[in-house]
C-alpha cells in the first residue's frame, strides 16, 4: 500500500473521529454549552434554560432534547405546547426574580414542575383548546411550583433527596380540587376510579398492547400519539441510551402490571399503564444509582411497584374525580432512594447526578466520596 493511500486513510479516520466527537458534544448534559452562554443575550440564555427545564421532566438535561420534546408536543397539540412553554418560562422567570440559585435556574431545575402543571391543566380542562382564560391560572400555578419546590428542597435536602415532581403533583391536585369538574370558568374532566371502569373481560389485542409501551414514554407529557411519543423517546436516547432503555423497560413492566390486574384495554393501549413504571425505572436504573445488575433489578422492581401504586391511587383519588398523576412513581422512587444496606453504596449524591453513562464512569469516585460538586445537578 502506497504512502498516498495511507495518508488518505489517516485523513478519513481523522474526519470520522472529528465527526464522532462533534456528535458526542450534542449528547449528555452538554456542559460545554454553559461556558458560551455568558456571552449570549439574556433572551437566548432564557431559551436554553427553558429547554433544559423541559427535559428535566424525563429526568434528562439536554437543550436539544428539549427542542425535540417541544416539537413532539406541538405535533400533538399546539395549544398544550403553548401552555407547557408558558409554564416553563413563567416558573424559570419567577425563580430568577426571587433570587434563587443561578446554577439551578440555568440547569432548568425550577422550570419542569411549572411546565408539567400548566400542560396538565390544559389536558384536564373540559373547556376545549384555545380557552384563553386558562392562561391566568396556568401562570399562577407555575409560579406557585417554584415556591413549593424551594420549600420542599430545603426539607428533603436533610436526607439527600430531590424535590422531584412533588410540587407539580401537589399544585395540580390543589387546582383541580379548587375548581371542580363543573366550575363555570375552569371546568375539568371528571376522572372515575379504576373499579368503576369496564374490566378487561374481552380479549386484548397484542399489537395494541405492544404499541402502548412506547406510548407509556409519551404519556409522561400526556401524549397519546405514537409519532410524538417516538420523538420523545428519541429525545431521551439523545441524552442517554441507558436512560432510554430503562424508559422502555419500565413502561413494559407497567403494562404487565396493568395486564395482571385486568385494567381496561384503553389504559394498556394508550400507555397510561406504563408511564409511572417508566419514570420509576429511569430514576433508579442509572440516574440516582450507578448502573449494575443489582440496581437494574431494583429498577425493574421500582417499575412494578410504581405501576401497582398508580392503580391503587387511581382507585382512591377517582372517588372524588381526581387523577393519580405521577404520585406513584414519585413516592416509590423516593422510598428507593432511602434504602440502606449494600444498595446504598450505589447511591449517587443528589447534587452529583449526571447522565447515567457519566455516573457509571465516575462510580469509583462516588463510592469513595471523592467526587467534586458539579452544577449539573439533581432532578
Amino acid at each position: 500500500m502506497g504512502e498516498a493511500q495511507l495518508e488518505d486513510m489517516d485523513e478519513k479516520d481523522g474526519v470520522c473521529r472529528s465527526l464522532l466527537r462533534n456528535i458526542m458534544l450534542l449528547t449528555g448534559d452538554m456542559e460545554h454549552l454553559d461556558s458560551h452562554l455568558q456571552d449570549w443575550p439574556v433572551a437566548l440564555q432564557l431559551v436554553v434554560w427553558g429547554l433544559r427545564g423541559v427535559t428535566r421532566v424525563i429526568l434528562a438535561n439536554n437543550p436539544l432534547s428539549g427542542a425535540l420534546i417541544l416539537s413532539a408536543l406541538y405535533w400533538t397539540s399546539p395549544w398544550q405546547c403553548l401552555l407547557g412553554t408558558l409554564g416553563v418560562l413563567t416558573s424559570t422567570l419567577t425563580a430568577a426574580l426571587i433570587g434563587l440559585d443561578s446554577a439551578e435556574i440555568s440547569g432548568g431545575l425550577h422550570g419542569f414542575n411549572g411546565m408539567l402543571v400548566s400542560l396538565l391543566m390544559g389536558v384536564f380542562s373540559s373547556a376545549g383548546d384555545w380557552y384563553w382564560w386558562l392562561l391566568l391560572p396556568a401562570c399562577l400555578a407555575s409560579a406557585t411550583c417554584v415556591f413549593v419546590n424551594s420549600g420542599l428542597s430545603t426539607v428533603l435536602a436533610q436526607w439527600n433527596l430531590p424535590a422531584s415532581v412533588f410540587p407539580f403533583n401537589i399544585v395540580i391536585i390543589l387546582y383541580l380540587l379548587c375548581t371542580g369538574h363543573q366550575h363555570p370558568y375552569f371546568p375539568h374532566h371528571y376522572v372515575p376510579p379504576a373499579w368503576m371502569l369496564e374490566l378487561n373481560a374481552t380479549a386484548v389485542e397484542g399489537v395494541q398492547v405492544m404499541l402502548g409501551i412506547p406510548l407509556g414514554v409519551g404519556q409522561i407529557f400526556a401524549c397519546d400519539a405514537l409519532g410524538p411519543s417516538l420523538i420523545i423517546l428519541a429525545a431521551v436516547l439523545l441524552y442517554s441510551p441507558l436512560l432510554a432503555a430503562h424508559a422502555l423497560l419500565g413502561s413494559a413492566m407497567g403494562t404487565l402490571a396493568g395486564l395482571s390486574l385486568a385494567v381496561r384495554p384503553h389504559f394498556l393501549y394508550s400507555g397510561l399503564s406504563g408511564f409511572n413504571g417508566s419514570l420509576g425505572c429511569m430514576a433508579v436504573g442509572g440516574l440516582f444509582f450507578t448502573f449494575s445488575w443489582r440496581t437494574h433489578l431494583l429498577a425493574v422492581a421500582t417499575a412494578f411497584l410504581s405501576a401497582y401504586m398508580d392503580i391503587a391511587l387511581s382507585n382512591l383519588l377517582g372517588k372524588v374525580g381526581l387523577p393519580a398523576c405521577s404520585w406513584a412513581s414519585t413516592l416509590t422512587s423516593t422510598l428507593m432512594l432511602l434504602l440502606g444496606g449494600s444498595l446504598s453504596t450505589y447511591r449517587i449524591p443528589t447534587d452529583e447526578v449526571r447522565a447515567p453513562e457519566v455516573n457509571l464512569h465516575c462510580q469509583a469516585q462516588w463510592r469513595g466520596g471523592k467526587a467534586s460538586r458539579r452544577g449539573s445537578s439533581h432532578v
